[in-house]
């Protein structure tokens, strides 16, 4: 009987290991995209959901078996408008090769320098400014949306748009290629339910672009001074000019080391198709 069952076991292939291999990649890279965002606990509520559906079909529950069989007939669009952020950012990601690549731009010293000082000269004077440092996904859009400038930054240039005469200083200063790009820009504002109702329109901006972007941004409370830094629509909160610098520097550090450490970037994909084209 065991010769039986072991015979009826058949022993994978390479292509088949190789493609187990590709999807647990790919399943691991989606994982660590969506861990940490609101994407995380919607996916949670969705296991729920479809645990309860395979509950209440094992003990013949059929009023909620039949209410969950039609939720989910709808389910599919539903996830498109509740994971729209997540998938327009995951496209992007995927188009420039960052999901498989990481995090390869490099910020110029002198730049940090003067950002940090522009921000502990505005946190002093409990001025609020909102800073975005474009990264790899390009904020053009939202660079239309301001004043276009293409102005060598400067800390001085920083305080003097974000002074409250000025009528630039409402909106958001963008910094592509070590160059103030346009400020006065109108920016998403998240819609997290969770975060605090103390956060203003200026932190849920913040929070909001990074949700969409890889940007960085640099947010200065205009009711406290409080300095805080948002990447990934997480926020780093009581920094002072200095630290920021120092913030801004070792997350440059961490993924530059993280890119040496990924096995898997746009070359490896481009020798796996390669791979399976010679396979067709």
């Amino acid at each position: 009987m065991i010769r039986d069952i072991l015979e009826t076991i058949s022993i994978p292939g390479f292509w088949d290991l190789f493609e187990i291999t590709l999807i647990t990649i790919i399943l691991y890279q989606l994982i660590l995209f969506i861990k940490g965002t609101r994407g995380w606990q919607m996916i949670l509520g969705t296991t729920t959901l479809l645990l309860l559906y395979y509950l209440s079909r094992w003990f013949e529950l059929r009023t909620i078996e039949w209410l969950l069989s039609n939720l989910f007939a709808y389910f599919v669009f539903a996830l498109i408008v509740i994971f729209q952020a997540e998938i327009r950012r995951g496209l992007a990601e995927l188009g420039k090769g960052g999901v498989f690549s990481g995090f390869q731009y490099h910020f110029e010293q002198d730049i940090i320098e003067e950002i940090g000082s522009a921000v502990s000269s505005l946190a002093s004077q409990k001025i609020g400014a909102l800073i975005i440092i474009e990264r790899e996904i390009g904020l053009r859009n939202y660079i239309e949306s301001g004043i276009e400038m293409d102005s060598k930054l400067s800390a001085s240039l920083l305080v003097s748009i974000f002074n409250p005469s000025v009528p630039l200083h409402d909106g958001a200063v963008i910094i592509k290629d070590s160059r103030i790009a346009a400020a006065g820009c109108f920016l998403p504002l998240t819609r997290n339910p969770m975060l605090s109702k103390n956060l203003g329109t200026r932190h849920r901006a913040a929070i909001g672009i990074t949700e969409e972007t890889d940007a960085i941004v640099v947010v200065v409370s205009e009711e406290t001074g409080t300095i805080s830094m948002v990447t990934g629509g997480k926020m780093l909160r009581g920094l002072t000019g200095e630290n920021l610098a120092a913030t801004l520097r070792d997350a440059t550090r961490k993924e530059q080391a993280q890119l040496k450490k990924i096995p898997y970037h746009s070359s490896f994909l481009e020798k796996v198709f390669s791979m399976v084209r010679g396979r067709t």
